[in-house]
């Protein structure tokens, strides 16, 4: 799937393209307990995140840290929609996970 295809139960996230630096909420109720559709919404995310910006992915809690599930799929992304370089920053109070996404 790339990033700009959608399953049937997905929502797009955004449909402009960032030409800033934004967050991309990815921790609401039909976020918990499904990571496949985290990493779908996030890398629709980051093709809508103009180069040199980046996108900070606010996930939810219920998936865990986003090394275990998000990661990866950022790793096999990279270059298919831009040059991709990410960390992670902090956990937020109420549980979830900010990774930050760098567009290159």
């Amino acid at each position: 799937m790339t990033a700009t295809e959608h399953s049937a139960d997905a929502t797009a996230v955004t449909d402009e393209t960032h030409d800033n630096s934004w967050s991309a909420n990815l921790e609401g109720p039909e976020h918990a307990g499904d990571p496949d559709r985290v990493v779908e919404e996030a890398l629709d995310a980051i093709a809508h995140t103009a180069p040199g910006n980046h996108v900070n992915l606010v996930t939810h809690g219920d998936n865990g840290h986003p090394e275990t599930y998000l990661y990866d799929a950022l790793a096999a992304a990279d270059g298919d929609v831009a040059d991709l370089e990410w960390e992670y920053v902090e956990r937020c109070g109420c549980g979830g996970h900010v990774s930050r996404v760098h567009v290159e």
